[in-house]
């Protein structure tokens, strides 16, 4: 196929040449009804692309394609044997995976460290979850995904599940060993998605982690916002081999998402693919020297300590790390992340990525430059200076792996939909709960529904809230109290 076509941006480009007079949504009429300080603040060119993907950008009957077009150039572009585009981000996406592999009341194998959207998955359809234990680090504290034996364990214990599910990389930018762990999936005959959410760019360089699809997982499901050059909400789910049907997956995916997509969405979706297939290779290549660099800067700090392959990829730990997650480990400082990233934020302008009890990080990708180098390592260097002048940090209660991992009682469906009631938090312990109980970022819950909250998770979110961890999922996001089931 020809890589240098963007089929969504070309019809596009025709849309604005020759603008038909439109009697249908969206109700602006490409800007006309805007308000002129809605179009001062977004600009006009936005609401002129905001055009209806059906009887707009392509006809009543998409007898154009050219959004199956565009989808066919993402699949070539990637190695996939089919890739969907989704406008309602990978939320969506890693639904539909798991709907086209499990069913109500059918069992799912799935790391434990999962994000929040692939509960709602298990919540949404009744899924019944096998979890896989993370390789947790007791003294970094921090998890690393499941091993692939985890996953073979799992997989004979429980021979009826449908498939399985890892997530990889991480949000700290760690991975999963994909290619043992779609080799034992496969060696039980059940697919393997990969929520991989943080590697839309992995297919473009070979100094990344290898990627989902090379590894010879069946669905791969990926942000394009997060690494790439598209848009909010822009995901896309790729598929190979024939343990999944892809017309389930797509039927799956009509099912949850929108009847009305944003051609803002697929165009910048389309427009990134053929940049990385023209450019990629150059632009990462300056992206891992920038990132090379920064390390060795940051690392020369004092009380700074910038994670790298030592810490994280070892036997019982990641397989691999992505060099474009920076994640640096400020407990020499005495304060916590939380601290941190709010004072870089109102003091310097600079918004971080994760940050917890004793680290933050900064995401790199291709759009990085010397400028955006410099204006961190600025900041961080007066971090440093000013640490000691900072407010004193709270001690968060970081149990033991043991203690994090909760007894799974109840399906995620029955807790969260059944009869509930709001009890303390000092009285939480013991019950089920109700609610995901989610510090954000990295947006992977401490606690879900149906299990059975334990002391010292619930020491451990509420130390976490008073040092200055979100729980925005949570009903009492200040966790005075807990929605739990009520048990008869």
């Amino acid at each position: 196929m020809d890589q240098s076509q963007a089929p969504v941006l070309e019809a596009l480009a025709a849309h604005h040449a020759n603008p038909p007079t439109a009697f249908t949504p969206p109700g602006h009429k490409q800007g006309r009804g805007a308000d002129p300080r809605v179009l001062q603040a977004l600009g006009p060119d936005v609401f002129r692309s905001d055009v209806l993907a059906v009887n707009g950008l392509d006809d009543r009957t998409s007898s154009r394609r050219i959004l199956e077009h565009a989808q066919e150039l993402m699949a070539e572009a990637v190695g996939a044997d089919h890739t969907f585009f989704s406008t309602c981000g990978s939320s969506l996406s890693v639904k539909a995976a798991m709907l086209s592999v499990a069913g109500p009341h059918e069992e799912l194998v799935v790391g434990r460290d999962a994000h929040k959207s692939v509960v709602a998955g298990l919540i949404l359809a009744g899924i019944r979850p096998v979890w896989v234990d993370p390789q947790w680090d007791p003294d970094l504290h921090l998890a690393h995904p499941p091993s692939a034996d985890a996953f073979d364990t799992a997989l004979r214990e429980h021979p009826d599940a449908r498939g399985a599910l890892v997530t990889s990389p991480t949000p700290y930018g760690t991975c999963a060993d994909l290619a043992a762990i779609a080799g034992t999936a496969h060696r039980h005959g059940r697919p393997l998605i990969v929520d991989e959410a943080w590697g839309a760019h992995l297919p473009f360089h070979p100094g990344l982690p290898t990627w989902a699809m090379d590894a010879g997982a069946d669905v791969c499901v990926t942000s394009v916002h997060k690494m790439g050059s598209a848009l909010e909400q822009s995901s896309v789910f790729h598929l190979q081999g024939d343990l999944v049907d892809p017309d389930v997956l797509k039927q799956r995916e009509d099912l949850l998402g929108t009847t009305s997509p944003s051609v803002l969405v697929y165009a910048a979706l389309d427009g990134w693919r053929r940049q990385m297939v023209q450019h990629g290779r150059a632009l990462y290549d300056a992206a891992l020297d920038l990132a090379a660099g920064l390390r060795t800067r940051i690392a020369a700090m004092d009380g700074l300590h910038v994670h790298g392959r030592d810490d994280f990829c070892a036997p019982g730990r990641a397989a691999d790390l992505d060099p474009l997650q920076l994640v640096v480990d400020i407990s020499a400082l005495d304060t916590t992340g939380y601290l941190a990233g709010d004072w870089l934020r109102s003091h310097h302008q600079v918004d971080l990525h994760v940050c917890d009890h004793r680290r933050i990080s900064a995401q790199l990708t291709h759009a990085d430059d010397s400028t955006t180098a410099h204006i961190l390592v600025s900041a961080l260097t007066e971090l440093v200076d000013v640490a000691p002048g900072l407010p004193p940090a709270g001690k968060v209660h970081v149990p033991d792996p043991g203690q994090l991992r909760l007894e799974q009682v109840l399906l995620p469906r029955d807790a969260f939909f059944g009869p509930v009631e709001r009890v303390a938090i000092d009285g939480a312990e013991g019950r089920i709960t109700a609610e995901m109980l989610t510090p954000y970022p990295p947006g992977v819950p401490a606690a879900l529904p149906g299990e059975r909250l334990n002391g010292d998770v619930l020491a451990y979110l509420r130390t976490g809230v008073e040092a200055g961890m979100l729980v925005p999922d949570a009903a009492d996001p200040h966790l005075r109290t807990v929605r739990v089931a009520v048990e008869t």
